[in-house]
């Protein structure tokens, strides 16, 4: 995977799709977007390459409805199957091994008391991320946006009592575990706090591979909860844990993306990596 020190090249990428997104009608060329993100043609397709694997054309071809359609048709047979919902099992490079321990109801209840959590905020491939984690397992992460963040009164608001420590060293081992995998059997451990529905939403989400897509009523279908699509949604709303319990991957019946807790251009930057970097072409092609 590339490099992901250079949180302005995620920046760039978001405004370009953003930008193409809300013209495309007029199917914007290379050139056209690359003046809009300030950058040569040559520069901005260089940068957009070596971050995505793929051109921004071919990229944007994973962010269509036909293709989210395709996708989820794929993707159900996934959730369908019966088996570990509280585990996800590797296949390529990208797939990391997570798995899911839930807060008891009276440590729910103590709002964290007795409990230490370190945290440090990183750069990662999708903008600046504030990961946080106790010794039983990560317990947040969130994407930042550009404006100045309290990220300590954010773990706050949702553990009240517990002991907030910086520790960016620490953190940035699990960073890097996270967003530049390699070859592992050995898990990354997630421990939240939720709802008994929240929790079995989020186990599902865990079924949902690296570059599938779910809807909301195949995911509640998933969890023997058909009734409740509209709640799936709330339980995204409300996940604690980005990327890792990957919400990201869950769109509209329509193929339309829908809601994402941290907007929706990081929505689209991360699927249609996540599509690019799940195929089989060759990953050098550079042409428009």
């Amino acid at each position: 995977m590339t490099s992901f020190v250079e949180t302005s090249n995620y920046q760039l990428i978001a405004k370009a799709i953003a930008f193409i997104s809300e013209n495309h009608l007029q199917q914007p060329d290379l050139a056209t977007v690359a003046t809009h993100v300030n950058l040569s043609e040559y520069h901005f397709q260089k940068l957009f390459t070596r971050w995505a694997g793929i051109s921004p054309k071919r990229f944007l071809q994973y962010l269509t409805v036909e293709y989210a359609k395709a996708k989820i048709a794929e993707t159900k047979s996934l959730l369908n199957l019966t088996g570990d919902v509280g585990l996800s099992s590797p296949g390529r490079l990208h797939d990391l091994f997570v798995t899911l321990e839930a807060m008891s109801p009276g440590e729910f209840k103590t709002g964290g008391t007795g409990l230490q959590i370190i945290y440090g905020v990183h750069e990662s491939p999708f903008g600046k991320c504030l990961i946080a984690m106790t010794v039983r397992g990560i317990c947040n992460l969130r994407f930042l946006d550009d404006t100045c963040q309290d990220v300590e009164q954010l773990l706050r608001l949702e553990w009240s009592k517990a002991e907030i420590v910086q520790d960016r060293q620490a953190t940035k081992e699990i960073c890097d575990r996270i967003f530049a995998p390699i070859a592992t059997n050995q898990p990354l451990v997630l421990f939240v706090k939720g709802t008994n529905f929240q929790i079995q939403v989020w186990r599902g989400l865990l079924r949902v591979p690296f570059g599938g897509l779910a809807t909301y009523q195949s995911l509640a279908n998933a969890i023997g909860r058909p009734t409740s699509a509209r709640a799936v949604g709330n339980a995204l709303g409300n996940n604690p844990v980005g990327y890792l319990i990957p919400c990201h991957r869950v769109i509209r019946e329509s193929g339309e993306l829908g809601g994402f807790r941290w907007g929706l251009e990081r929505k689209k930057v991360l699927l249609g990596w996540e599509a690019s970097q799940n195929q089989d072409f060759p990953k050098n092609n550079t042409s428009a």
